[in-house]
């Protein structure tokens, strides 16, 4: 399993402004990005207990979290992912969902997953048995996103959090999100080493590393 080296920050406007402005100068808009963002809807789940919001909350350096996500409200590409973290360590581990596999496990229609060529998506499964894990809230944002090829860098700004409460219903667009935070999130990631260029494009003074969560931000609604 990869790990990658990921920092949050939680930022004002005037810092996205000038990091913006220097990240233009030096990387790359993400290709997949329409006007240099993309809107995301995710689907989080959690157990009875709420086990993976509390792992957050607690502040634990290891944790574990499941969503299924689309773009841009095209639900012709969508992803059911595995976000591990191990302290400032991050590994993701995906497979594609149909619109009607996707459906299907909102609906609790799930015993198909067990025959899934995808080892995610079995675990998924094992875990929706075995402790419980079930759709808990949406969570949507818009993020622009930037790459830099050496070290494989990745930096996002996110923001317009918004909750999708107690619906779960996520392939509806109809489905009411309510904005919950007015946080702009800087993530930076990267593999073996991160440049220097980017490294100074994306300083701040004064500035803590966050351990803001967009997740634990919707579940307080929800």
């Amino acid at each position: 399993m990869d790990f990658r080296h990921e920092v949050k920050h939680e930022i004002n406007l005037l810092d996205m402004f000038q990091i913006r402005q220097r990240l233009n100068a030096v990387a790359y808009p993400d290709p997949h990005a329409i006007d240099g963002r993309y809107l995301i809807r995710s689907l989080y789940f959690d157990n009875l207990y709420d086990k993976a919001l509390m792992e957050k909350v607690n502040g634990l350096s290891r944790r574990e979290k499941f969503r299924i996500r689309y773009y841009n409200g095209d639900p012709s590409v969508i992803h059911l992912e595995k976000k591990s973290k191990i302290d400032h360590l991050g590994n993701k581990q995906s497979a594609p969902l149909t619109k009607e596999e996707a459906q299907s496990i909102v609906d609790g229609d799930i015993e198909w997953m067990l025959d899934s060529k995808y080892p995610v998506v079995k675990e998924l499964y094992t875990k929706m048995k075995t402790q419980g894990l079930a759709p808990k809230t949406i969570v949507d944002y818009t993020r622009e996103p930037f790459i830099y090829p050496a070290g494989n860098v990745r930096v996002t700004f996110d923001y317009n959090i918004r909750s999708g409460m107690y619906c779960t219903d996520f392939l509806n667009p109809d489905c009411v999100t309510m904005p919950v935070s007015e946080a702009i999130i800087l993530e930076v990631k990267w593999d073996g080493f991160l440049p220097d260029i980017i490294r100074d494009a994306v300083s701040l003074h004064d500035r803590r590393e966050g351990a803001f969560s967009k997740y634990e931000a919707c579940r307080m609604y929800g």
